[in-house]
């Protein structure tokens, strides 16, 4: 009897497979699967980890202009002290609950880009965010996103089905397209609940669950990497995974989201680019400043980040985490001591190959006359070349025009946030 499952992603609509296949076709499946190379082996792969910060992150309270007088003229209630930032050039600083992120700057792994976004001026969080997911700003029809189009357009790394992973319940945007891609819910809720059965029931039985969604937690745009992505994560054991180096990450979904890209990445699977995101930034009210709402969101951040580093160790040597958010918060707090839709933001980016210990990009400043629209940090660096920088820097991608259709690729334009 043929198996015969869809599933879909229930927020975009996206049919992510629809197939009917003997079971016969998974016990073959089975010998083609990709095999992990020990933990112990060493070889150069690079990595590309994406973090979006969903609601568009207060970019002025997570990397703070302390040496303009303006900000703390601005935001009487919500300005993080003086006393308290922790300083990085004598100007900017990082809010305090981003503390455990110092070491990177010091040890120049980690840098900062100020003032970047989209050139488009929605501050609309569901187009704006479907723009930089997609990498069309101002374009709605954009089928697919642009990381997606860089497994399409570059296809040396296709021995895997971990390849490109979203750690998440949905496949989203930025991965959806043509080339294969999985969405993980939980790597070691998967371990757990793989069948026990044997032989053909056995890979029946898995291949049944892993169309049902919900059983397993996996999700595919490729029925071969789908199954190939059963088999090889039996094989790394994901519940018995423990951090190296006293890496402690946060508790919580987006801590445990970068513990397991991290044992992935340790695992040897062949992981390329890796996708997680994070939500809670949209404090319209009662941001808070040192403490409070924002600085809450942060701490996890923060914790998430530097543990990752840590667990990592040497192997952060091939990866570059590359954090985004859609737009940024008004310069002027509100009436409800929070902050409103913006424009520019600040991103940061960090890792071995990351040109690390400085902040980035032209510093538009926040005198008024400077201001997009009179009201917020105006964008200097278009979002594309920086995502640009690191997949031709670290990833190797020739041909970005492909990638980031409508803009004409200039290296001159790159920020310099990855070693050329």
């Amino acid at each position: 009897m043929a198996i015969s499952r869809r599933v879909f992603v229930k927020s975009g609509g996206l049919a992510l497979f629809s197939l009917g296949l003997d079971p016969l076709f998974l016990e073959r499946a089975a010998f083609a699967s990709y095999r992990p190379l020990p933990s112990s082996t060493v070889l150069y792969r690079p990595v590309l980890v994406c973090l979006f910060q969903r609601g568009a992150v207060d970019g002025l309270n997570m990397v703070v202009p302390h040496g303009d007088p303006i900000y703390y003229r601005e935001r009487p209630r919500i300005a993080v002290p003086e006393k308290d930032v922790v300083d990085l050039d004598g100007y900017f600083g990082l809010h305090p609950q981003l503390a455990a992120l110092k070491p990177l700057w010091d040890n120049k792994s980690l840098a900062v880009l100020h003032a970047i976004g989209s050139p488009d001026s929605s501050r609309s969080h569901f187009d704006a965010q479907d723009y930089m997911e997609s990498g069309t700003p101002g374009l709605k029809a954009t089928p697919d996103g642009w990381l997606n189009r860089y497994c399409q357009h570059d296809r040396e790394h296709e021995d895997t089905p971990f390849r490109a992973v979203a750690f998440g319940p949905q496949l989203p945007r930025i991965l959806a397209g043509s080339a294969p891609s999985l969405a993980i819910d939980d790597l070691q809720a998967f371990g757990l609940r793989a069948p026990q059965q044997s032989g053909r029931d056995r890979l029946t039985r898995a291949f049944e669950e892993l169309y049902a969604g919900s059983a397993t937690g996996l999700l595919s745009s490729s029925s071969q990497e789908a199954f190939e992505a059963v088999q090889l994560l039996k094989q790394v054991n994901p519940d018995q995974y423990q951090p190296g180096n006293g890496a402690d990450y946060p508790r919580g979904r987006f801590g445990r989201a970068m513990m397991q890209i991290a044992q992935l990445i340790k695992a040897n699977a062949g992981l390329q680019v890796a996708f997680t995101d994070v939500t809670g930034w949209d404090t319209h009210v009662n941001q808070g400043s040192s403490e409070g709402q924002l600085a809450a969101r942060l701490a996890e951040f923060g914790h998430a980040l530097a543990a990752f580093a840590q667990d990592l160790g040497e192997k952060m040597r091939d990866v570059v985490v590359l954090t985004m958010s859609e737009f940024g918060r008004t310069v002027r707090e509100n009436g409800n001591s929070g902050t409103d839709h913006g424009h520019a933001t600040a991103m940061l980016v960090l890792g071995g190959p990351v040109n690390g210990g400085k902040v980035l990009g032209k510093w538009p400043g926040l005198d008024p006359a400077q201001r997009f629209e009179g009201r917020d940090v105006a964008v200097t660096t278009d979002f594309r070349d920086l995502f640009g920088e690191v997949l031709a820097r670290h990833l190797g991608a020739t041909d970005l025009s492909a990638i980031f259709p409508g803009v004409t690729p200039d290296p001159a334009r790159f920020p310099g946030a990855v070693g050329a």
